[in-house]
This record gives structure tokens, C-alpha cells and sequence, in this order.
């Protein structure tokens, strides 16, 4: 076993297991990839541990949260780790590198394994992420992906990824297709943090001499900030247009949305935001088909009124080379179309 020895951010791919020793919640709202959450505080005992360094100070708040970080290692030692060899090497981390890890590598120091510490915690970490996307997004070689909507401009990406091409995926990571009605059932956005090492996951591991194909997306995606410099550079990198016909983006989206009509009330009130868009009596008609479960004829007219004004406008003003973007012509975004796209864009020199 090696002696004790603060860990980088750059060394933790050399260790078996990443362990964050966070609360379940802090854990949730973003952690290192490939990280396992073995608390040594859950969310009520870090609270009440908080509450007593504030109402009694730092010996009573200390000895509480000893007695329960003692039975919380007990646990994982007795259970978690149960099936760990001799030779286990795991790196641990908190959210400065501070008592609740320094507690955790002691305890399995003390057992045998070769447990180091992530020097400055979960915030070294966070400090990795900005600095690479600030340094990776400015040198990376784009080509961006564009369409109007129901283009099936994530399905193309898959196709790609699947064909061995590197993609990055924004709207995956961001759980949301990018529009009014992109919100998916059930699932919510991650934090703006976990948003950004998701990114980053995919920046850390690709041939930066290589084209990344991403989709040309807005600012934001739903809630969510999409990195400024990802987004200046997107704006800068060539663009290729899928040109789909208004048929068959329309057979798309009514594929691709198909979960819209279980929810009639909810997709009525997404649409009322547009009133002042699109005035009262286009937004009332859209609400009545909605109510009814006419998606034809609610999509066809979103895409004629809203989305396609909307995408010719945008387009131009953020896109410094959408006049020399190569257009790909597409009739069908069935499976079979989506892989002809794919072809065309391979061909693209």
C-alpha cells in the first residue's frame, strides 16, 4: 500500500473505483463520472449536523456526526465493500476534499486497501470541468448539424454515432428536445452542472483532430444554458441543412411527439404561451385541437406559423456561414431515409 497522498482530478482514471462520499442529493445534482455514492452523511444526518455547528458549534456538531459517519463506514465496509480484494485501489472524494472523505480513507486505509483522496473534492473536479470546456470548444472541429423542425436532426446524430462518428449529443444530455413542446414526460431536466460535465464526458474522450458533429441548437435547451463557448463556436463552424419536405418532417413529428396527445390539458397550456406570438384566436384553435387530439392538423399549422418563420430567421442571424451550408435533400425521415442522410453526410468533404 502506497503512503496517504492527495489525488488530481488527471490521476483519477488510474484508481478501481471513484467513490463520492456526498449526500444521496448532493450526489444527484451532479458527481464524476463513473462515481458511486457511498454517503458517510445522508441528507437528514449532513442537516442536522449542520444545525448543531450553528446552534451549539463545532465539538457537539462533531460529535454527533462522528457517531453517525462511524456507522455509515460500518455499513459500507460490512456491505458496499464487502467483495473488494486486498489490492483494491479506491479514490474518494467530498465537496472540498475535506472530513466526511478524509474520514472515509482512513477507515479503509485502516482495513488494508490502498484508498487515496481527491485533493479539493468535488470542487477540483467542477474546476476541470470549466477549464476544459473553455480551453476544448474553441479547438474543436465542428460540423453542425441544422434543420427545421421535425428534421430528425437527433436521429441523424444517433445514426452517425452509431456509424463510428463522434457525436455530441446536447439535447440526450439536456433531456429535452430544444422546443416549446421538447419537455419529455416524466423526466426532468439535470442541474446546469451535471448538464456541463455530461459535456465534458464527451470532450475529454475524443480525437480533437476529428469532426464532432453536433446540432445546431439555441442558446438554451429548455432550462438549461448550453456553454458559451460551445455556443460561439458553433455559431462559427459549417453548417449542412437538412432539407426535409414539410410531409415528411410533418409524418416525423407525429411520430416523434406521439406522447403529446396522453397529456391534452398539459399540451393546451404549453401552447398559451404562444398567444402573444401568434394572437389569441390562431393560439385558441391550437388548444381545441389539442383538447381534441388532432395532432395533423395542430403540427402542420406550428410548423407553417411558428417553427418555420422562426427557423429561417434564426438561422441567418446565428449561423456566420449558413450562406455557404451544403443542403441535403431528404423526402423521407423514415429508418431508411435517416441512413441515406447519414451517407450523404459521410460524403461531405
Amino acid at each position: 500500500m502506497t503512503h496517504r497522498q492527495p489525488v488530481r482530478v488527471s490521476d483519477l482514471h488510474t484508481f478501481d473505483t471513484i467513490i463520492d462520499a456526498r449526500s444521496p442529493s448532493e450526489f444527484a445534482l451532479d458527481h464524476i463520472p463513473g462515481a458511486i455514492n457511498c454517503p458517510v452523511l445522508d441528507d437528514d444526518e449532513r442537516r442536522i449536523v449542520g444545525t448543531l455547528f450553528k446552534q451549539t458549534g463545532a465539538f457537539e456538531a462533531r460529535r454527533v456526526g462522528g457517531a453517525m459517519v462511524a456507522a455509515n463506514l460500518a455499513v459500507h465496509i460490512r456491505e458496499r465493500f464487502a467483495d473488494r480484494p486486498a489490492n483494491w485501489r479506491p479514490a474518494v472524494y467530498c465537496w472540498r476534499g475535506g472530513m466526511r472523505s478524509s474520514s472515509m480513507v482512513t477507515w479503509l486505509r485502516l482495513v488494508g486497501w490502498d484508498a487515496q483522496q481527491l485533493a479539493g473534492g468535488y470542487k477540483s473536479f467542477r474546476h476541470h470541468v470549466v477549464a476544459q470546456i473553455n480551453m476544448l470548444c474553441p479547438r474543436l472541429k465542428l460540423q453542425v448539424l441544422c434543420g427545421a423542425t421535425g428534421s430528425a436532426k437527433t436521429r441523424v446524430l444517433q445514426e452517425l454515432a452509431a456509424r463510428g462518428e463522434q457525436v455530441l449529443d446536447l439535447e440526450d444530455f439536456a433531456c429535452h428536445k430544444g422546443s416549446l413542446l421538447g419537455s419529455l414526460p416524466g423526466v426532468a431536466q439535470p442541474s446546469q452542472k451535471r448538464f456541463e460535465t455530461l459535456v465534458v464526458s464527451v470532450l475529454d474522450n475524443i480525437d480533437i483532430g476529428r469532426t464532432l458533429y453536433v446540432e445546431g441548437e439555441s442558446a438554451r435547451i429548455g432550462r438549461l444554458a448550453v456553454p458559451l463557448p460551445l455556443v460561439e463556436h458553433m455559431r462559427a463552424a459549417p453548417c449542412i441543412e437538412i432539407a426535409a419536405t414539410p410531409q415528411a418532417r410533418l409524418a416525423y413529428l407525429l411520430q416523434d411527439y406521439a406522447y403529446l396527445g396522453q397529456d391534452a390539458a398539459g399540451l393546451a397550456d404549453k401552447l398559451g404561451f404562444l398567444k402573444q406570438q401568434q394572437g389569441t384566436a390562431t393560439v385558441l384553435r391550437w388548444q381545441q385541437w389539442a383538447q381534441e387530439g388532432n395532432l395533423p392538423s395542430l403540427f402542420a399549422e406550428l410548423m407553417t406559423l411558428h417553427y418555420d418563420p422562426h427557423y429561417q430567421q434564426s438561422q441567418s442571424r446565428h449561423f456566420s456561414s449558413w450562406s455557404q451550408r451544403r443542403q441535403i435533400a431528404a423526402d423521407d425521415l423514415s429508418a431508411k431515409g435517416i441512413a441515406a442522410v447519414a451517407d450523404a453526410i459521410q460524403g461531405t468533404p
